[in-house]
């Protein structure tokens, strides 16, 4: 049994302020039947690590460096991540691959320095809406999949998680149907079953795309959709702890 996860991607957003108080509201309520993990601007880390460190709430950075070390001004390695209390990182958000240019080898190259850094991997893949209206959800998303397989090997998924956000519904407000969102995880959980058995009944596979408190329990019931990468309502400790609630199935 895969138990749920809910991850906050709060993107760039916060003041010391306000992650305290939202960190404080969400590591009140620690019995809420899933794993929670938040993902706080780098700048905030090392505070967000004290607060949550007597509490079940993990961090994960919002993106890493893939070289260990150097002249690259501006970014942050795996290792320093893991020295103020990250386990875990998101790799290849939409974001990521629109704005700043992150082609599939560079996400690949990313998950592999995650994994030998000790960090979790939470890798994103998905389609835009060009490419869904074209009807290549499937290569699209199998693209993106095997590109880290070939650089990381099935074990390295052992060692991860993966979130399906379809790129046109992310700050949008528009969410796949569950029916759609679920077609994709078994897509996904099935490819990984071709490399490994295992691996793909063990891999917990989230959602990510506009969710939200009323569109959670319907998301949640689908039997390959373990959790979510929540965006926009991570950042309202209510709406948040709603969500894990109802992924607590």
């Amino acid at each position: 049994m895969r138990k749920p996860l809910i991850v906050g991607n709060w993107k760039m957003n916060g003041s010391r302020e306000s992650v305290r108080a939202l960190l404080l509201a969400i590591t009140a309520n620690e019995d809420v039947g899933c794993d929670r993990i938040v993902c706080p601007p780098f700048v905030f880390m090392d505070m967000a690590a004290g607060l949550v460190q007597q509490s079940v709430v993990e961090l994960s950075a919002q993106n890493l460096e893939s070289n260990k070390a150097g002249a690259f001004t501006g970014e942050i390695s795996a290792a320093m991540l893991a020295d103020v209390g990250c386990s875990h990182t998101l790799i290849g958000h939409s974001e990521r691959r629109e704005l700043f240019g992150e082609t599939d080898e560079i996400v690949a190259a990313k998950c592999m320095a995650a994994l030998d850094g000790g960090l979790v991997p939470i890798l994103c893949v998905g389609e835009t809406l060009t490419e869904r209206e074209a009807g290549e959800t499937e290569s699209v998303v199998l693209r993106q999949v095997n590109e880290v397989i070939k650089i990381v090997g099935i074990e390295g998924f052992s060692r991860s998680i993966v979130a399906y956000e379809p790129v046109w519904a992310i700050g949008t407000g528009k969410s796949a149907t569950a029916e759609e969102a679920e077609a994709v995880h078994m897509l996904i959980r099935k490819r990984l079953a071709e490399e490994s058995e295992r691996v793909g009944e063990k891999i917990r596979i989230l959602y990510g795309g506009s969710v939200k408190p009323e569109n959670a329990k319907a998301l949640f019931a689908m039997e390959d959709i373990d959790g979510a990468l929540v965006g926009g309502a991570s950042l309202d400790a209510d709406s948040f702890l709603a969500i894990c609630e109802a992924a607590a199935r």
